[in-house]
Formats: structure tokens, C-alpha cells, sequence
């Protein structure tokens, strides 16, 4: 659950729905907020919030804007579709003196450039927090989340589908992976969460995989490394969908480590396809 904080809240935002929901969530809880939208990525949903918006390159401007609401705590958070290249970028008098930092950080891996917007964020004297402390919601606690609970078959794969989750995410390759019959069937990789789903349901399709009804579970849940303030992994609407698709039984996630985004949705279309979703103990 959020605490009530008189420390002001701002939400530097990208694409999606979870940074209105996490201002409502602020505002719910008496916090003083505002959105800062990136242009091209955040949704307009967020006029609804006293906000701002900035460019890339307008790395100055954010400080500026930041600096106005007064030094607090800052969420950042919501999908970015486009990596931006500070090279060619227009920028700013405040982005020119961090150029160096910058092209730094973009030249290393996304995980090197979260730390480093982090640290850029708290270098100007305010608290990077997690989407999740503000909005308690967007994660689960253990137990499960739909009325169809995972019989003890379920149980055994998901249990060996996170035992094989965690492991590539010791060795950051990915955040999922999928058991069937006690089988590791897919294990994430570049393509992402969906990716493993539709490769399975092609799979299926062509023969290559084969049981009855529905079987088999999706497991889920963070690499060690990874900072879940700014990087946490997430099911969604889109992962119930893959998981019908793929004819699999249900979604593991660890207890208060993956995000569910569009909560409702997500929940309304579990019940509706016969999927469960179970949250379980780090």
C-alpha cells in the first residue's frame, strides 16, 4: 500500500496507461503530482494531471521542469517506443553540457541506461521511486489472482518454468519461460514475452508440440540485476491473449516483482478464457 508523503510527486511519462493510473493513485493518497509526458511517447490521457511535456533533447527543460514542482520523489515509467540518439538530436543548453554522460550511456545496454537516468534524475536532488510503491495495485500478492486456481499439475510446471525463469535471468537472457508436462517447452529471449507465446502456438500448429486441452504454464519474473524502479517486468492483456492462444493453462508470476498492467482488462480476459494467474513467493 502507498503512504501518504507530502514530498510532491512527478511522473516523467512514456506510452501505455500506467502513468495516469499511478497519478491517480498519488492523488488518491493526497500527494501533490505532476506528469512530465515525452513527446511521441506519452499518452494524452495525462492532460487530465497538471503537466508538462519535453523533448529528448530537451534534457535541460526536465531539470528545469522537475526543479519547479520542487525536489521530490520521481517515477518514471510507461513504454518508449523510439531509443533516442542524443548524436543527432536538437538539443538544449542543459542536454549540450550532459552530452558526454549521455552518449556514455547510450552506447552501453538498456539496463546501463535505466541506472544512468536514475542517477542523472538524482543527481539534481531528487528520489527516484518505483511505479509500484505509489500504486500498490499494479502488483500482486501471493495467491491467486482469478477465480480458476492451477490444479497440482500446474503447480509442478510452474515450478519448473521460474526455476528455468530465474536462470536465464541470471545470465540476462530474458524474463519468462514456459513448461508443459513437467517439460521446458520456450525460454525468452530477444523477442520478448509475446514472442515465446505466438512461438509456441506456431509450434503447436505445425505438430512440433502436442498435449490436450489446455496445459502448461507461463512463468515470469525479474533478472537479479535488474532495478524495479524503473525496469520492472509486466503481463498484461496481451499475455493472457498468448497464453489462450498457445492453449497453455495459466500465468506464474513472482509476488510483488512483475508488474499487470490494465489490471482489469487483464483479469476480465483470464476469466473469460479460462486462465488462471497465480502469484508466487520470491
Amino acid at each position: 500500500m502507498a503512504t501518504p508523503s507530502d514530498r510532491p510527486l512527478a511522473i516523467i511519462a512514456g506510452g501505455g496507461s500506467v502513468p495516469a493510473h499511478v497519478a491517480r493513485a498519488a492523488i488518491q493518497d493526497g500527494r501533490q503530482v505532476m506528469v512530465v509526458g515525452i513527446e511521441g511517447e506519452a499518452d494524452e490521457s495525462i492532460s487530465e494531471f497538471p503537466h508538462n511535456w519535453f523533448q529528448w533533447g530537451q534534457l535541460g527543460h526536465l531539470e528545469k521542469i522537475l526543479s519547479s514542482h520542487g525536489k521530490g520523489d520521481v517515477v518514471l515509467i510507461g513504454g518508449v517506443k523510439t531509443r533516442p540518439d542524443f548524436k543527432r538530436l536538437k538539443l538544449d543548453l542543459g542536454a549540450v553540457r550532459m552530452l558526454p554522460t549521455l552518449v556514455s550511456l547510450m552506447a552501453n545496454g538498456d539496463n546501463t541506461v535505466l541506472i544512468g537516468a536514475i542517477r542523472l534524475v538524482e543527481s539534481w536532488g531528487h528520489t527516484v521511486v518505483g511505479a509500484h510503491e505509489i500504486a500498490g495495485d499494479l502488483v500482486a500478492t501471493v495467491g491467486p489472482l482469478t477465480e480458476k486456481h492451477p490444479r497440482s499439475d500446474d503447480l509442478k510446471d510452474a515450478n519448473r518454468a521460474m526455476g528455468a525463469a530465474r536462470a536465464i535471468g541470471a545470465i540476462d537472457a530474458g524474463q519468462a519461460a514456459v513448461a508443459v508436462d513437467g517439460r521446458i517447452v520456450a525460454l525468452e529471449a530477444a523477442e520478448g514475452t509475446d514472442g515465446v507465446l505466438a512461438r509456441i502456438a506456431a509450434l503447436r500448429q505445425g505438430g512440433r508440440l502436442k498435449w490436450r486441452g489446455r496445459a502448461g504454464v507461463l512463468a515470469k519474473c525479474p533478472k537479479p540485476q535488474q532495478d524495479l524502479r524503473v525496469d520492472m517486468p509486466t503481463i498484461g492483456p496481451s499475455t493472457v491473449a498468448g497464453v489462450d492462444a498457445a492453449g497453455l493453462a495459466g500465468i506464474v508470476i513472482e509476488a510483488g516483482h512483475v508488474m499487470i498492467v490494465e489490471r482489469e482488462e487483464t483479469l476480465r480476459r483470464a476469466k473469460a478464457t479460462g486462465v488462471f494467474i497465480f502469484a508466487v513467493d520470491g
